[in-house]
């Protein structure tokens, strides 16, 4: 709660502070408009003014943000300054939102309704014996939430505008060049202000004058890009690169373009020091000016976000390890370029992946990728040992391994592996490090990486490398999952076209003598004319199925192709309907049919789809249910459907009807006969007319099977399934 309390406004002692201040701060204001923008840019709000207050008026020092408003701020009465609050409480207040705020004096202020701020943070500017004389505010146009450090650094920046000598000493035109601030007596008030607000920064700090000279460098841009000792000539001891790896001169960093163009440069700068890791720097840069807009300066602000910007590689390198393995057929075809963009990401010359063969139970390389442009000279390609070296130590333990600097392991003692670390050390890899490949629980493979200098936050890399490595494992299940299902496909249909032919012949000379004997069956006793007509009932079942394998494989390889014509297709489910009446079973069919549909098709392979579905759908229905067959155009496309209200199939089924020998479990646990051919046929006849077949639910019960066909007939080059 913000309270004015009237004594403290007019201790004569506070106030003879506060005339004693703007005495000594007489023709600085250009000065503390100065502060007021860096503390505005710190803390990266609109508005910021400095202002004390006596106990009838309150003084602007410094502003930035209101260049056309701050006239009519100095004619506000003392009643609406959020100065004299801040005095009185003699400790930081804030404002996250003014308009939404229970004390109704800040909803009703002008800051708030004329100028469109809605939150505010402000704290106390003291003099040299502790009394608050004013205070320091920033302002922002939206509802903010202010942070500690925001708090910390503007708190900081108030305690250190207003020391003893500060303001009364202008200070040398020339500050030496990237010196410590503790070896300068001689500082203007926006280096005293540095002097303070610096330390209690985690960023690097660079500023620079309008001439371009380097008036500051604080001590963490000294370790962030490895600087020893003062002066311009060690501003420069590294490496300076864009994030495309050109070399970045004095005049293109973000300072001096800050400086150059008077605006706000964001970029990162990457640094690169001999014999260490690369470190990247987001920095900010943003121009000085005085209040007349010239430019005095620049100041750069920079973080080191190597971390992060590895995480934002690593899961970029991700996406493209993705693409390649969505585009590759084998390990072997997506090993090299996914491996590319593992170590470009990692910036590490070289990575091999190892995979267990199944037949032999040895972990063998399937690919590998070298950026170094050497010889192999065998550092490729070899068959790890169970338990040796670090890729077979990996292989036997199922964990990741880190080895810093392998010319110190102690690990690798055996002569294999003295002999590895040999062959890495003569290429110049000095660090590895390899993780396990893995589906779920079950060991695949593994995959290492080899740099040749010494890396930092193994734990780090660790992690991400082992995201890239489950990429690699569930892509090597899929594709034997894949080979698994070719293979079963392959020997399926070997199967059934072995079985289709092998029981054509017996089944043929079966059924000839039991038609046989049927025609001589009122020549015999009762007993062998049942048996007579069980052989020749099952021998026909037979002679069913082996027909439709063999009609489905001869549709799989091609050989039978369909005899397209003109077909009433009306008229044909008519007949399939009449056919199934004759039949004698009680049955209730209700058909809704045209008059004519005219299609381009193969009328008999058509009516063993018919004939098929309306089976199925009499046979598993209760006796006497009705079964609905309706058909009718839909544009260029005939639709057939058959509806029952017989036992259905269970949903966790349905994608599967379709499947060769396949039959729901609540068919097979009524014991109702059937070889789960005919459904698979159908739809192998539907997709050679370039149609589809499918299976939906009947509420409440039951299935309704819908064929779409297209009237003009299957397309030229329809794919055999």
């Amino acid at each position: 709660m913000m309270v004015v309390d009237e004594a403290v406004l007019g201790d004569p002692v506070r106030l003879a502070a506060v005339h004693q201040a703007l005495r000594t701060m007489s023709g600085g204001f250009a000065r503390l408009d100065d502060v007021a923008t860096l503390a505005a840019r710190l803390i990266e709000t609109p508005v910021a003014v400095i202002t004390l207050v006596d106990n009838d008026d309150v003084h602007f020092l410094g502003s930035h943000g209101l260049p056309d408003q701050i006239s009519h701020l100095k004619k506000l009465p003392l009643a609406y300054s959020v100065c004299k609050f801040v005095v009185c409480a003699d400790h930081l207040i804030m404002a996250q939102d003014m308009l939404d705020d229970p004390d109704e004096r800040l909803a009703e202020h002008p800051v708030a309704n004329e100028f469109g701020m809605r939150a505010f943070l402000s704290v106390p500017i003291r003099d040299h014996l502790d009394r608050p004389i004013g205070s320091l505010t920033v302002f922002d146009r939206r509802p903010r939430a202010w942070s500690d450090p925001q708090c910390d650094t503007l708190m900081t920046i108030a305690a250190t505008m207003l020391a003893p000598d500060s303001v009364t000493r202008p200070g040398p035109s020339g500050v030496p060049a990237a010196g410590d601030l503790n070896d300068m007596p001689d500082l203007p008030v926006d280096t005293e202000f540095l002097r303070g607000m610096v330390r209690n920064l985690d960023a690097g700090v660079m500023a620079c004058d309008a001439d371009g000279r380097v008036v500051y460098i604080s001590r963490v841009m000294r370790e962030m890009r490895g600087m020893s000792g003062q002066g311009t000539a060690t501003i420069e001891p590294t490496m300076l690169t864009a994030p495309d790896n050109r070399p970045l001169a004095w005049e293109q960093t973000p300072m001096m373009r800050a400086l150059a163009s008077g605006d706000v440069i964001t970029d990162d700068v990457y640094v690169r020091r001999a014999g260490q890791r690369m470190q990247v720097f987001h920095t900010i840069a943003r121009p000085i000016a005085a209040a007349d807009g010239t430019i005095r300066g620049a100041v750069a602000v920079a973080h080191d976000v190597t971390a992060l910007r590895r995480v934002e590689r690593f899961r970029n390198c991700h996406l493209a390890v993705e693409h390649i393995l969505q585009k590759a057929a084998t390990p072997a075809e997506a090993a090299p370029e996914a491996l590319r963009a593992l170590t470009v990401t990692l910036g590490w010359p070289a990575a091999e992946l190892y995979l267990i063969d199944d037949a032999t139970g040895l972990l063998l390389p399937v690919g590998h990728w070298d950026a170094s442009g050497l010889e192999a000279d065998g550092f490729f390609g070899h068959v790890p040992i169970r338990g040796q070296g670090i890729t077979g130590r990996v292989w036997e333990s199922g964990r990741a391994i880190w080895e810093p600097d392998i010319s110190l392991s102690t690990e690798l003692r055996t002569s294999h592996e003295r002999e590895r670390v040999e062959i890495c050390l003569s290429r110049g890899v000095r660090t590895a490090l390899a993780v396990p490949v893995r589906d779920g629980n079950s060991l695949l493979g593994v995959l290492t990486c080899y740099a040749g200098t010494q890396e930092f936050e193994p734990d780090l890399l660790t992690v991400l490398l082992d995201g890239v490595a489950a990429q690699f494992g569930v892509f090597v299940a899929q594709c034997r999952a894949e080979e698994l299902s070719r293979q079963l496909a392959r020997a399926q249909s070997d199967f059934v076209d072995l079985v289709g032919h092998e029981l054509r012949t017996p089944l043929t000379a079966i059924t000839a003598n039991a038609t046989l004997l049927e025609e001589e069956a009122a020549t015999l006793d009762p007993d062998v004319r049942q048996m007579t007509q069980v052989i020749a009932r099952n021998a026909g079942n037979l002679q069913r199925i082996a027909n439709t394998l063999l009609d489905l494989a001869g549709l799989d390889s091609g050989h039978l192709v369909l005899d397209v014509q003109e077909v009433d297709l009306a008229a044909l489910v008519t007949s399939v309907i009449t056919a199934a009446c004759r039949d004698g079973e009680r049955l209730t069919l209700v058909s809704e049919l045209p008059r004519s549909l005219i299609i381009a098709a193969d009328g008999t392979r058509l009516r063993q789809v018919i004939d098929d579905i309306l089976s199925n759908a009499v046979r598993y229905s209760p006796p006497g249910a009705p079964v609905h067959i309706t058909l009718r155009a839909d544009g260029s496309m005939a639709d057939l459907c058959i509806a029952d209200v017989g036992i259905g199939t269970p949903a966790a089924e349905r994608a599967r009807v379709f499947d060769r020998f396949f039959r729901g479990s609540n068919v097979r646990h009524q014991g109702t006969s059937g070889s789960g051919l005919g459904l698979s046929l159908a739809r192998a006849i539907v997709l050679l007319h370039g149609g589809t077949i499918r299976l939906d639910e009947n509420r409440p019960s039951g299935t309704i099977v819908c064929v779409r066909l297209p009237l003009s007939g299957p397309p030229p080059a329809t794919p055999i399934i």
